[in-house]
This record gives C-alpha cells, structure tokens and sequence, in this order.
C-alpha cells in the first residue's frame, strides 16, 4: 500500500486513518499480522486460529476490508481474504521519521500477550517501536549489541536487552536473517577427542 504522490490529498488522508487504526487497536493489528504472515484465509480459518467469535470475526475482517488494507481475494463461497502489502513512512515532529511496514503491526499486534512490548509502546509510543524494530532487526544480522542501541536511545542497556528480546519473533518472522555461526547438528562431534576437550 505504498502511496505515491498522485493521489488525492482525501485518500491519503483516509488511507492513514486506516492504518492507524491497525496501531491503536491490538486486535486488528493482529488479524492484519496473521493474514499478512499466513496469505489468503477464510473468515472460519480467523475464527479457528484467532480464537474469535463468529461476529468478531466478520466484523473485524469487514473493517480491515473497508480500510482497505485487507481485500477479497475469491469472491466464492467462502471468501478468501489477504492482507494488502502496508509501507508508509511518517514524519512526526522534530524530522524524526519512521516508517509502518507489516513487522510493526504484528509488534503492536502481540502488545496484548507481550509485557515488554506493551510496556515499550506506553514509554516510547509508536514510533519508538518503530525505532527498536529496526534495531532488532540489525541485532538478529549481528550489526549491533544491545548496549549500543541503549546508547543511541538514552535508555538503559537492560530496557534495550528487554525489547530486543520482545521483538525477536517479529523479526524472525518477517525478514531474512541468516543464522550465524554453525549449529550442533552441523558440528561433527564425533572427531573431537578427549584431549580436544
């Protein structure tokens, strides 16, 4: 849902709406995160593997299909829904910018089953999710320690170490991150000897 500048003033206005209704309100954000991770699903698949009830479900579907950021898919019985691709960039005051993508609704999306997220998001808002995503991000690619991000933000190194580890599904889930170093099935155990030890 990258919005280009050709669009009337009224739709983008409306299309931020929507989006920040995904980011005010967890359930939603959820629902959008679990179309976005899964592709296309049924209101029956919402319902089972959400644990919501029938109403909810439909409901909610229905508003993310209104906002415009979920769409039909299979207009046949039953209907097939998928999360519609969300990057908007948002400058708020100060310049600082940052931007939503479907990594930071789904972090927002866990706030209910995550302390350490809802916590964050009460001190830092949003944006400093934002902020903490693309850190987790470059510490899952081994760029950056939690003792730096606890520099760079003026917050204590434990706080960043808590959200680093918050966010690491997220991260996982949504972006490519190469393991590093060799895991103890890729070791060959066998040729280390008792003096090796």
């Amino acid at each position: 849902m990258s919005r280009t500048s050709n669009r009337a003033n009224g739709d983008i206005v409306r299309d931020f709406l929507s989006i920040a209704d995904l980011l005010e309100e967890t359930q939603l954000a959820q629902l959008y995160a679990y179309l976005a991770r899964g592709g296309e699903a049924t209101v029956q698949d919402v319902m089972d593997d959400l644990d919501l009830a029938q109403g909810t479900a439909y409901s909610y579907v229905n508003r993310l299909v209104d906002a415009g950021v979920v769409e039909v898919t299979d207009d046949e019985q039953p209907r097939q829904y998928a999360a519609r691709e969300i990057d908007l960039t948002v400058t708020q005051a100060g310049d600082r910018e940052y931007t939503i993508t479907p990594a930071l609704i789904d972090a927002v999306g866990r706030r209910e089953t995550n302390a350490n997220i809802d916590t964050y998001i009460h001190r830092h808002g949003v944006a400093g999710l934002a902020t903490a995503l693309t850190y987790a991000v470059a510490r899952e690619r081994g760029e950056v320690t939690h003792r730096l991000m606890a520099d760079d933000l003026d917050i204590s190194p434990l706080a960043a170490e808590m959200i680093l580890q918050a966010l690491r599904a997220v991260v996982h889930e949504h972006y490519d991150i190469e393991e590093a170093g060799a895991s103890l099935e890729e070791l060959d155990i066998d040729d280390i000897s008792a003096d090796d030890a």
